[in-house]
């Protein structure tokens, strides 16, 4: 997904950072807002960004002046919300491109628009939308991580249509010539990430689940389940009903 460095026409280039700009400053408002509300989400908050490090620096080659590879950005979406994923995902741009480069800092602005800003949008609109249909968090984290992947793809192809439309079909040739060579590699690069990021939340629904409540991920226990009763009782009931609970809305 990364455009290389100089790869993009000036006009382009700064045309896309400038559309990005606003995204990125709500996002660093968006931050600040949920380090000073919860400041103990501040480790998971650096986890998430280092897993879109870590997994969006796993490049393939692709097409000339781009790769394919995952995103990382669903797990950070469906956590935090999107406008913390724009930030996070400029600060993980940012140092690819100055320490890995990966990408570039003249591409940068396109690069955040399609991988920060429009794969989290994405990715938390498809979750949302499984959430309120009855779908359990397994499939909504897995379809949120794939298809945010994947709108990350689409508009990497449109950016490098509107740079380089073809000679023949103009601009909509274009987007389906880039998008066909990318969905060789990306289509199964999409899966992957979601069966990776689904991994990841069920290993945090084991080790943290107060924290996913805390963010809304996880329901929270009903006054019936932890007020019934006291003494022993407490203990079977909100363990046993919980735990049994938790399980449930993973889709375990």
């Amino acid at each position: 997904m990364h455009i290389a460095e100089g790869y993009l026409p000036p006009l382009h280039a700064a045309a896309w950072a400038v559309a990005s700009a606003p995204f990125v400053v709500h996002g660093a408002r968006a931050v600040v807002h949920r380090v000073r509300a919860d400041p103990d989400s501040k480790l998971l908050l650096g986890a998430a960004g280092a897993f879109s490090f870590v997994l969006s620096a796993l490049k393939i080659p692709s097409v000339t002046g781009s790769c394919s590879h995952p995103t990382g950005t669903g797990l950070g979406a469906v956590l935090f919300r999107p406008p913390v994923m724009a930030l996070l995902g400029t600060i993980v741009l940012f140092f690819q491109a100055v320490l890995l480069a990966h990408g570039g800092l003249t591409t940068l602005g396109a690069n955040v628009f399609s991988m920060a800003i429009v794969g989290p949008w994405v990715a938390y609109g498809v979750y949302r939308l499984v959430r309120r249909a009855g779908g359990g968090l397994g499939l909504g984290v897995f379809l949120a991580a794939a298809l945010g992947d994947l709108a990350t793809y689409c508009v990497t192809s449109v950016q490098l249509a509107l740079a380089f439309p073809d000679a023949q079909t103009g601009i909509g040739g274009a987007v389906v010539k880039f998008g066909s060579i990318f969905a060789i590699t990306q289509i199964p690069l999409a899966i992957s990430e979601g069966l990776l990021t689904l991994l990841v939340v069920r290993l945090l629904v084991r080790v943290g689940p107060d924290e996913l409540r805390r963010l809304g991920v996880l329901p929270r226990p009903s006054a019936s389940s932890t007020g019934g009763s006291t003494g022993g009782s407490t203990g079977g009931s909100t363990g046993g009903s919980t735990g049994g609970s938790t399980a449930k809305e993973i889709g375990a």
